[in-house]
């Protein structure tokens, strides 16, 4: 009888499996075979950078590539600090057990070495934005430390997750406006709650081995509760995009598109189920097309405002 595969979401199909084998534990280990980290790190910036008033065009297109690259490279730097930090346990979850630190295709030291490197790239990014966006940068480094932590200590690491991975939207505002306001503020939750519900959506992909191993989460701490815990973080989530439009003065545009990004939340409430890794998977990958319907209804209230 055939064994049942292992749930994972390693890709080492595709591109990755083309590039030389000295490289390869290199790439997975920053996730580049899971563009989809790199897609829900950069898209609150992007929001950040078109909500407030007062930027040009080209001030606005010039941040937005930049905080694509500094996307890439800072996710990377986080997944390498995360595993650094989790290889024990890495080794314990099916999920987790074929990354390069918990399965030895990695040392600590190269991936010290390549943790430098990307600080490196990221530092020089962020040297290209105003004072106020390098002081809020560099605190970010805290958040990127200490997140790791969070499961040992807290049933909450998700909430410390939408912190650390929502940071891109006071960022990308404070690049853009070179000011802290209401609207930031209000961005900023919007992005922490919405990143609480996909990540515990997230997380109901190791729920036997993170209850054998003791791993705390929200997903855990959740269980029989997840359509209505989710929704409600979706909810919060549609309340601060919708404070932040007020308080930033978004045109109509905001308001008309808004729906679209309300029905993607709510239709990913309606498709969960907590047992069921493959599907949750979908549903957390999903959350790109949400967060791009977003950044559209932004737009539209940047356009029309």
């Amino acid at each position: 009888m055939d064994q049942p595969v292992p749930h994972t979401d390693i890709r080492v199909d595709g591109w990755i499996g083309r590039l030389p084998a000295r490289l390869r534990p290199y790439a997975l280990l920053a996730r580049l075979d899971r563009p989809i980290g790199t897609w829900l790190l950069f898209l609150p910036g992007v929001w950040g950078i078109m909500l407030p008033a007062g930027v040009t065009p080209a001030q606005r297109i010039f941040l937005i590539v930049l905080f694509g690259i500094g996307s890439v490279v800072m996710r990377a730097a986080g997944c390498v600090v995360n595993d650094m930090w989790d290889r024990d346990i890495d080794r314990q979850v099916a999920r987790t057990a074929g990354r390069p630190l918990a399965s030895g295709a990695l040392s600590m030291r190269e991936a010290a070495l390549f943790l430098a490197a990307l600080l490196l790239i990221g530092f020089n990014i962020l040297m290209n934005l105003n004072t106020l966006s390098q002081l809020l940068g560099t605190s970010s480094l805290i958040l990127v430390g200490l997140y790791p932590l969070a499961k040992r200590v807290t049933w909450w690491p998700q909430l410390v997750m939408g912190f650390t991975f929502g940071f891109g939207a006071p960022l990308g505002y404070a690049a853009a406006a070179d000011r802290v306001d209401a609207a930031l503020c209000a961005l900023y939750a919007a992005t922490i709650v919405w990143q609480l519900g996909f990540d515990t959506i997230y997380g109901f992909q190791d729920m036997e081995d993170d209850a054998r191993i003791g791993v705390r989460s929200t997903s855990r701490l959740m269980a029989g509760h997840a359509r209505l815990f989710v929704g409600t973080c979706y909810a919060l989530t549609l309340l601060g995009l919708m404070a932040a439009g007020g308080l930033a003065h978004a045109g109509y545009g905001f308001w008309l598109a808004l729906p679209l990004p309300a029905l993607l939340l709510g239709w990913q409430v309606t498709r969960l189920e907590e047992n069921d890794p493959a599907t949750c998977l979908r549903l957390f990958r999903f959350n790109r097309e949400t967060g791009l319907a977003i950044a559209l209804a932004i737009l539209a209230g940047t356009l029309t405002r």
